[in-house]
């Protein structure tokens, strides 16, 4: 196994290890005791990094989501709808009667 614990995590295991030494605890066995702790450190960390990415995919997600809906919310109304298709044509040609008229009766 590739050991990648930075020196920092070394330096931090090996005063732990040194702290909670007991009397008649050889070198050997603290250091033991400190290669355990970074191991441990170094699990903490990778379970961490886990978490972040978790958390980064799970905003990433809900900020799309939110993107979605707004783009769904920004869609133009379909004016197509079959009982609304005559009403601009009407309207059309009401304005188009009126304006002849106007025109006749200045005329």
């Amino acid at each position: 196994m590739k050991n990648n614990v930075s020196e920092e995590t070394r330096n931090e295991a090996m005063r732990v290890a040194k702290a909670t030494q007991k009397p008649g605890q050889t070198k050997e066995q603290t250091k033991l005791i400190a290669q355990g702790i970074e191991k441990g450190i170094a699990e903490y960390k990778k379970q961490q990094k886990v978490k972040t990415r978790e958390r980064d995919k799970a905003r990433k997600q809900q900020q799309k989501a939110k993107t979605s809906a707004a783009n769904e919310v920004q869609q133009p109304t379909d004016y197509s709808a079959p009982g609304r298709a005559w009403l601009p044509w009407a309207l059309l040609a009401l304005s188009w009667l009126g304006f002849i008229s106007l025109y006749v009766m200045t005329h």
